[in-house]
């Protein structure tokens, strides 16, 4: 119990919203010795309800007391404590965090979050998001519940997660990602490299002198597999020229998130790709991966291609290698994939049939 403060009051003001509607704000405070310790304020449709809550919540501060501070901290509060307090976040993982503070559950206590509340945002975000995107939100907040005593001291609950996912599963509010299979065809390919080339002509007609090589950039994704963030942080002092190969650093691992340093080979073109880009700094490709991205789904959408997104790029890169007939392990050292399980779905999905062609030919008879 915190300590128990005899000099509470509340006050009742009428305030209206825009349109006139109504509103009145109940606003109750403690004072100690004179000093302001709490400060508590409430908007209600009816005075009578907000002068009862008024009441009722004074009662409870000469009874209980104050909590400390850090029980009554804010999840928003508590989300800017985590992106602010030095820990490395992933892309998704920082806007997935960012907007879960400013939805209506980032307005609430932390410590005192309910399974309720947490079924009522993905209510909420259905209207926007799929399952599937949803499932970040609920998973990220579950960290954030989880981390959040041991890294500021506040008190939660992660177990109020695990308590509403039969409900958030029954109403199909969240769910597992699907698998992608999408690959570009040689048309697609072709085309949107045609249009990142007229793009490209614009921008020189337009004034830009030096514009992204969006050409270069888009197949050296390809033949490397490197993910477009990968791409655009490599260094002109990564590169190993005797083995014609990259230091790829803090690549991704969901096991940790850095010192996930790999020599990487660079095979087919992609190592001529690099060599022939200027070195005006220090990075090889010296853009915003943003930027990169932006432009190929512009070019993408103009030519009405649908469903392809920049990643599929990295699927196309290690199919290619399964049909050149690398092995999974070897596949995987380009990749970078820890998983090589991932590796094998996509080896599976191209040779379906590649199990019963090998068993029927060992039953085939040898030569004599």
């Amino acid at each position: 119990m915190g300590r128990v403060y005899k000099m509470a009051y509340y006050t009742v003001k009428p305030r209206p919203a825009k349109n006139g509607t109504p509103r009145y704000v109940c606003t109750v405070k403690a004072k100690d010795k004179g000093v302001l310790v709490y400060n508590k304020s409430r908007t209600f449709s009816r005075s009578d309800t907000a002068d009862a809550w008024g009441k009722q919540e004074v009662a409870r501060l000469e009874r209980e007391g104050i909590k400390p501070k850090q029980d009554t901290i804010l999840l928003r509060e508590l989300i800017d404590k985590f992106l602010k307090g030095g820990f490395e976040f992933g892309r998704t993982k920082r806007f997935v965090l960012e907007l879960l503070a400013d939805c209506d559950i980032g307005q609430k206590v932390a410590a005192e979050l309910t399974p309720n509340d947490i079924v009522e945002h993905c209510r909420d975000r259905s209207a926007n998001a799929g399952p599937a995107t949803i499932s970040h939100d609920v998973s990220y907040l579950r960290w954030v519940l989880r981390m959040a005593p041991a890294s500021f001291g506040v008190k939660t609950n992660e177990s109020i997660v695990v308590d509403a996912y039969p409900a958030l599963y029954a109403e199909r509010l969240i769910a597992k990602s699907t698998k992608r299979s999408r690959r570009p065809a040689t048309k697609e390919l072709e085309k949107i490299r045609a249009g990142l080339i007229e793009r490209n002509k614009r921008a020189i007609e337009h004034g830009v002198v030096n514009p992204i090589p969006f050409v270069d950039i888009l197949d050296f994704s390809v033949l490397s597999c490197m993910r477009i963030g990968e791409v655009c942080k490599i260094l002109w002092s990564d590169l190993v020229v005797e083995q014609k190969a990259v230091i790829v650093r803090d690549r991704k691992d969901p096991r940790k998130k850095t010192g996930n340093h790999m020599l990487v080979p660079l095979l087919g073109g992609a190592w001529d790709i690099v060599m022939r880009q200027p070195r005006t700094e220090d990075r090889v490709f010296p853009y915003n991966e943003r930027s990169v991205s932006a432009g190929f789904q512009r070019v993408r959408n103009a030519l009405e291609i649908s469903d392809l997104r920049y990643h599929d790029l990295r699927r196309e890169g290690a199919s290619r290698l399964f049909e050149l007939g690398f092995a999974v392990h070897e596949v995987a050292q380009v990749t970078g994939h820890r998983n090589l399980n991932t590796l094998w779905q996509i080896y599976t999905e191209l040779y379906p049939d590649s199990l019963h062609e090998k068993f029927q030919k060992l039953k085939e008879p040898k030569d004599a």
